[in-house]
């Protein structure tokens, strides 16, 4: 039976334009004007074409017109200025993280939330919850808090919206390709890191993607792997798609997995905080391990666990989650 292989072919990028490679892999440019600026004058069409996405558009750039840039004082001027800046933004040490009471955090806040709203061209969130989500993200990094965040990567996002000439909106599915985006897959003696969820009767199996937000790491994952069976694979295809059954899947992986995950990265978080109630699992799976491995009983495991959780809730009525 023939072997079929997938190959990605992008341009090589000249030494003097390496430190793109650096600032593309980290969504800090999404909340800076000037690195986004540098993007756009790399290519302005090829910005647009790509939704604003600069993986995609390193990617996707002639080699000559790299070649071009690399000898283009004026851009490189540019280059160093925005490379300047965001090296500075994340080895500063003026900031509330390091002389205000964030200081005293020993051990980090684990924020979990089913969608991270961060960009257009990280099609990872619905709306609100999502948004919330990236922007959490962001202010920690700015505070420069010990904080990590958990959540699923969907390969189909969520849907994109599209009017015809009628006015009539339409539903657009996405099928991505995860290296198209600024995250890089967790890997661990040269191998995928696989962390493992027991749903009903067989072992489901996630990898992690780590994507950075700033100073912040936000591990996302992905059960459309060949480890799992197909409808297993289907668990992290669309945020918030499926009947109740794949929902609750989908909870299941995100607070079950995303505290297996915490732990496989070595992780010990003193504050859990959910954002809405799609991660409500990760109270049981803290009562079971501190009851498994701190003998505890379970009375006194849910006051433990309870009092390091913190909830968000954004549609209190019964109409919500």
């Amino acid at each position: 039976m023939p072997n079929f292989q997938s190959y990605n072919i992008v341009p090589t990028l000249p030494a003097a334009l390496e430190p793109l490679r650096e600032v593309s892999f980290n969504v800090w440019w999404t909340w800076e004007p000037s690195a986004r600026r540098l993007f756009r004058h790399l290519d302005p069409e090829l910005w647009n074409r790509t939704n604003h996405n600069p993986i995609r558009m390193l990617q996707l750039s002639r080699q000559a017109r790299l070649e071009e840039l690399a000898t283009d004082k004026t851009f490189l001027r540019e280059l160093k200025q925005v490379y300047d800046a965001f090296q500075k933004y994340l080895t500063r040490k003026d900031t509330y993280g390091k002389t205000g009471a964030g200081a005293a955090m020993q051990k980090p806040v684990a924020y979990f939330s089913a969608e991270f709203g961060f960009h257009e061209s990280i099609p990872n969130y619905s709306g609100g919850l999502g948004i919330l989500s990236g922007d959490h993200c962001k202010s920690a990094s700015d505070l420069d808090l010990n904080f990590v965040a958990i959540g699923l990567l969907y390969r189909h996002g969520y849907f994109r919206q599209e009017i015809d000439k009628d006015g009539i909106q339409h539903a657009v599915s996405l099928n991505q390709n995860f290296h198209h985006l600024p995250i890089r897959e967790v890997r661990r003696d040269d191998r995928a890191l696989l962390v493992t969820v027991r749903i009903l009767d067989r072992d489901v199996y996630a990898r992690l993607w780590e994507l950075h937000v700033g100073r912040v790491r936000l591990y996302l994952l992905d059960t459309d792997i060949p480890e799992n069976k197909a409808e297993d694979r289907l668990i992290t295809a669309e945020l918030y798609g499926g009947d109740l059954e794949m929902r609750m899947r989908q909870e299941i992986v995100l607070g079950i997995g995303g505290v297996n995950a915490l732990n496989a990265l070595g992780i010990e978080p003193d504050v859990f905080h959910m954002n809405e109630g799609h991660s409500a699992f990760l109270g049981l799976e803290r009562i079971r391990r501190l009851v498994a491995e701190k003998r505890l009983n379970f009375y006194t495991a849910l006051q433990v666990a309870a009092s390091a959780n913190v909830f968000t809730t954004h549609t209190p009525v019964p109409a919500g989650n």
